[in-house]
């Protein structure tokens, strides 16, 4: 439970902090005009910020940390295919995966294996 726990607090942190540089970073305005996507930052930006405070929220009510983490997962997995349709080496693909790969994993423990 406190590793759950512990992953739900690294991984909101992580899209609290992706979800603002999103939107507010002139860097991240350069990488969606990069993967041809600049129309969507906004809503992506949203997206990871609505998936952090889910999260948080989570660690109160399993339900939320659910739903959360399947949204950030789905998200990732979509943020890691563009990152391999515009071949971008694996090294800057990686984060994508790693965080799709990591609250997809949170999801199936949230709906398997945690008691509320």
């Amino acid at each position: 439970m406190w590793l759950t726990k512990a992953i739900i607090i690294f991984s909101g942190a992580s899209f609290l902090f992706f979800g603002i540089s999103c939107l507010f970073s002139n860097f991240m305005v350069l990488e969606f005009k990069r993967y041809d996507l600049e129309r969507f930052r906004v809503l992506v930006g949203i997206l990871q910020l609505l998936g952090s405070v889910g999260l948080f929220v989570g660690l109160f009510s399993k339900n939320w940390a659910i739903l959360a983490s399947l949204g950030l997962g789905i998200l990732m997995a979509f943020g890691f295919m563009v990152r391999v349709k515009i071949k971008d080496p694996f090294i800057l693909s990686f984060p994508s995966l790693f965080y799709a790969v990591l609250n997809m994993i949170l999801f199936v423990v949230l709906i398997r294996f945690e008691n509320e």
